[in-house]
């Protein structure tokens, strides 16, 4: 307890500092400055309260980073410019005031939405271990199961990154039969965690209590992927894992040790270094402006911060006069196409990527959920959207939670798959349905599979039961 009122005492002071240091630079008015930056920091604390749900963390996490960190540090040391985008847009203070009083509004609308979710479900330490049927398939063929995992993701990773089925702004080099890319990329994107949730899970029922092998090889799955795809992002599924371990440990009272935390602490930071250093030397042949806004990104600071979507696009929209409800019906209708970058690129941005060569390369900026809504111009439209999605995900998560086992594992990556899917929305939203109805089949797959070894472990499990 002393050591996590230390950590919130130096966040305290961190936050404060930054933003004492943002208002004196504040072009607008300083008041609404300084009312968003309440806002943002109370809703992000809000987010990790007992009874908010994963997707309520993890949105609140990618929302301070994209918009109230990234807002804050080029406000207070680069004169309120930025480089992805915006590096020759003309922001006054009316801009950033109007993009700020945007994104208070989203801020209390998603609170408010995740306090009305809170009468009718919470996760609660009172949540008993279910032993399911394929926990008992877990147990008496671990080695086995171990063995499958291994060999899929080892096989799907190396196999992606020498025929370039799926891979971050890359164009697609192989197409395979029967649909098969569509599997690489559920697999890549999310079913190899959904894997390795599973055996995270029942690993730690089979032990009752927390062991290390299992979560290191989940590491190696992650880095490996990762590599593959040719992204710097291990950090994603691999903390929405982690946070679904520690909430199971806690709420499930599994035994548990300061040693395993700071062991897979330290193997979670090396590994994604190796990655981050491997996918860097592995993009370096490709001479792009992306390279180039990085150079100019003024330390590691500079790079951490501008990773993260959302602030731009709030500024891009405020500052633009396209708004209306004829722009956000045109970008709504935007076809996927991959030889070509995004309607929020083309449209709204003075985006780098309007000149790449699209023969090799596919990238784009993307908006973020709620400067996508404000394509409309309207405040009131936003509110009501941010409300509609936060049900919406609360929702899926729930059913992933309830339909399969109450793994609080597998509702984490969930609940982080979404919130990360929103916050970098934006390109070709029509097309989300593919995105989401393949989240709600990975939930219904693990559920039939739970019911298919349930009928084969049925005495098992009434033993179980008994004890």
């Amino acid at each position: 307890m002393k050591l996590y009122n230390i950590l919130w005492s130096l966040f305290i002071l961190f936050v404060s500092v930054l933003t004492l240091l943002a208002m004196q630079e504040y072009t607008g008015k300083i008041f609404v400055y300084f009312l968003f930056s309440i806002v943002s920091n109370y809703y992000l604390y809000y987010s990790f309260r007992d009874k908010a749900i994963f997707f309520d963390t993890f949105l609140a996490v990618f929302l301070w980073l994209g918009i109230w960190l990234k807002i804050t540090i080029h406000v207070a040391f680069y004169h309120s410019e930025f480089w992805e985008g915006l590096h020759n847009t003309a922001l006054n203070g009316s801009d950033f005031d109007e993009a700020l009083y945007v994104a208070i509004s989203a801020f209390v609308s998603l609170m408010i939405a995740s306090k009305i979710r809170e009468k009718f479900f919470s996760y609660s330490r009172k949540e008993k271990t279910l032993y399911d049927g394929m926990y008992f398939f877990y147990k008496n063929h671990k080695v086995k199961i171990v063995i499958v995992y291994i060999s899929l993701f080892i096989f799907i990773g190396v196999s992606n990154f020498y025929l370039g089925i799926y891979q971050r702004g890359e164009i697609t080099q192989t197409f395979l039969p029967f649909g098969l890319n569509g599997i690489y990329k559920w697999l890549l994107l999310f079913g190899l965690s959904s894997f390795a949730a599973l055996l995270l899970t029942y690993e730690f029922m089979l032990k009752k209590q927390t062991s290390y092998f299992i979560p290191i090889l989940v590491l190696i799955e992650s880095t490996v992927t990762n590599i593959s795809l040719l992204s710097r992002g291990m950090l994603l599924n691999s903390s929405a894992l982690g946070y679904g371990m520690i909430k199971e440990v806690y709420y499930k009272y599994i035994a548990s040790n300061m040693k395993f935390w700071v062991t897979v602490v330290i193997s979670f930071i090396f590994l994604f270094l190796v990655s981050v250093v491997v996918v860097n030397n592995l993009r370096k042949h490709t001479a792009t402006k992306t390279i180039s806004i990085e150079k100019n990104v003024k330390g590691v600071i500079g790079l951490v911060v501008n990773r993260w979507v959302g602030a731009e696009g709030l500024l891009a929209v405020s500052h633009s006069d396209k708004k209306s409800w004829e722009l956000f019906k045109t970008a709504i209708h935007e076809k996927y196409n991959e030889h070509s970058t995004s309607f929020y690129d083309l449209n709204l941005i003075n985006s780098p990527y309007r000149n790449i060569d699209t023969t090799k390369h596919h990238y784009m900026s993307l908006p973020g959920f709620i400067a996508f809504f404000y394509y409309a111009g309207s405040i009131v439209f936003v509110v009501f959207m941010m409300i509609i999605i936060s049900f919406f995900a609360s929702i899926i998560e729930i059913l992933a939670y309830k339909l399969n086992g109450g793994s609080f594992i597998i509702a984490s990556l969930f609940g982080e798959v979404m919130a990360y899917r929103f916050t970098h929305f934006g390109y070709v939203p029509a097309q989300s349905y593919l995105l989401f109805g393949t989240i709600i089949a990975n939930i219904i797959i693990i559920y039939l599979m739970q019911k298919f070894f349930n009928r084969i472990y049925k005495e098992e499990i009434i033993s179980a039961k008994k004890q």
